[in-house]
């Protein structure tokens, strides 16, 4: 008899390829300067936090009585604050949601895990489209649940259909939908979503049971000019949202955020009891209360994405010139290049000869990729591109 749980035990040591990347960056930086780290591996928002919502945190803790500010709230999330977040998503998305329907979690990995607790029985399959935000995995599996891997459409980062339907079967719960995505910046089309409501309305029929969509929508306000990003529950019944504040308002270690629950989903008062259930088994007592309040202030009130919109305009025209193959920036805050040799890890352990950091896409389940995420100072991207054109001439 072991002293520990392995998994946890292999869960909590072994690093994320992207936070190894990250503290060899810290290292090297301490070596040569920071200014010459070129280090695009971590999606941390650089944006400052808006004004807006540094005053509204500022106003409530002067005015309001220090127990409702920090005292425990209803599980689900104080009442008034999901009035007003249901009213804003319906002014927004033309949606016909109440606060019943929303619940408040402490940011969107929170959002998703517990949406997978609550649906997940013994021998259930959620489905991820590749390339996937690698927590997908550990999350699906420390619900005993396992994850079935879409092999990517790599011309445009739009859902890989033929494959899709060939791994939708009986044991199918549910579907994971992550746009804009990480790591591609890819937003799936309104075509893309019709497409998937489609399937899954056939293939629920055709098994007896209702195939979830979870919608894990952290970047939905990062979607640059001519690019939509459709609301899922318009055009499925039965669709989860998770959201968070992290990307739109640069707060992501403040962890809050919510999951919708549709009236719409079959059987809603089972649904949104067993999210609760799952909740409360994964300890999340409550959201953070100030967040709570603060988003509630700020609900509605635009994200600045014109840094992001300028860095990857900059970076992707950067890469194409340098001779990269890449996907348009549609929204997010990442480019998912093809890598200059099929070993995307051999070429990432190239780049640091030129201290560019970058992650390999097999970690997303697309080898052959890199992921760089330019959510970082605009001078930065501009003194990496001429590195990343000495780069690609070691390839030619």
């Amino acid at each position: 008899m072991g002293m520990v749980s392995e998994k946890m035990y292999e869960l909590g040591t072994k690093k994320s390829t992207i936070r190894t990347i990250f503290e060899f960056g810290r290292k090297r930086a301490a070596e040569v300067g920071e200014e010459n780290i070129f280090d695009f591996s971590l999606g941390n928002p650089n944006v400052p936090t808006p004004e807006f919502v540094k005053q509204a945190a500022i106003d409530i803790l002067r005015e309001m009585e220090p127990s409702a500010v920090h005292g425990y709230t209803v599980a689900p999330g104080n009442p008034e604050v999901r009035e007003t977040l249901a009213g804003s998503i319906n002014a927004r998305f033309g949606t016909k949601f109440a606060g019943k329907n929303l619940f408040l979690t402490a940011g969107a990995a929170a959002a998703i895990t517990i949406s997978f607790k609550a649906l997940a029985e013994p021998g259930d399959e959620f489905i991820a489209f590749a390339p996937f935000f690698p927590e997908y995995r550990c999350f699906v599996e420390s619900v005993g649940a396992s994850l079935v891997v879409v092999p990517a459409q790599p011309e445009d980062f739009q859902i890989n259909f033929t494959a899709f339907e060939g791994l939708v079967h009986a044991k199918t719960k549910a579907v994971i939908v992550n746009s804009p995505n990480n790591p591609s910046g890819a937003v799936y089309s309104e075509q893309t979503i019709r497409r998937l409501a489609d399937i899954l309305r056939k293939k629920s029929k055709e098994y007896g049971h209702p195939i979830f969509i979870i919608s894990d929508e952290p970047y939905r306000e990062i979607a640059y000019e001519g690019y939509e990003v459709p609301y899922v529950t318009k055009y499925y019944e039965n669709t989860l949202v998770c959201y968070s504040y992290s990307k739109s308002f640069s707060l992501p270690g403040e962890r809050i955020g919510y999951i919708v629950v549709p009236d719409e989903v079959e059987d809603f008062g089972r649904i949104y009891g067993a999210v609760a259930g799952a909740a409360r088994v994964l300890t999340h007592v409550n959201a953070p209360s100030l967040w709570q309040l603060v988003v509630a202030r700020c609900a509605g009130k635009p994200s600045d994405i014109s840094t992001y919109a300028r860095n990857g305009q900059m970076l992707y025209q950067g890469l194409i010139d340098a001779g990269f193959d890449c996907v348009k920036p549609q929204g997010a805050f990442y480019l998912f290049p093809k890598a200059l040799e099929e070993d995307d890890y051999a070429f990432c352990e190239r780049a640091k000869k030129y201290d560019l950091l970058l992650v390999p896409g097999a970690d997303f389940g697309c080898p052959g990729y890199f992921r760089v995420a330019y959510c970082i100072k605009t001078e930065t991207i501009e003194r990496s591109l001429p590195l990343f054109k000495q780069l690609a001439a070691e390839y030619r």
